[in-house]
């Protein structure tokens, strides 16, 4: 049996989420993930600086996915005020255009 799934998008097509990928071995600055890729010198190295630049890569990457968050929430509040702009200018031309058709058969 096969179950089909489909996603709904969360987010517009240009928006893309920072992320670290949690698929490193052990503690984080402990050394050489897996993967083939070190990090860097420091990071391989491990000890207190591998731990330390490793914890200054997580805040960096936090960040940088609270500024997208908010940017992404700023974004729609806009959006929204905008509409309800858009609709209250139309309620106000219907309005306009209902009292130009009762003038009319006057």
């Amino acid at each position: 049996m096969f179950v089909v799934r489909r996603s709904a998008r969360l987010y517009p097509a240009g928006v893309q989420l920072a992320k670290m990928s949690g698929s490193q071995v052990g503690d984080l600055g402990s050394g050489a993930g897996k993967g083939g890729g070190g990090g860097g010198s420091i990071r391989e190295a491990g000890g207190a600086f591998g731990k330390l630049e490793a914890a200054r890569e997580e805040e960096y990457f936090y960040k940088k996915q609270r500024e997208q968050l908010d940017r992404l929430k700023n974004d729609q509040i806009h959006q929204a005020e905008f509409h309800h702009q858009q609709i209250k200018e139309h309620e106000e031309a219907i309005q306009r255009h209902k009292e130009f058709l009762n003038n009319l058969h006057k």
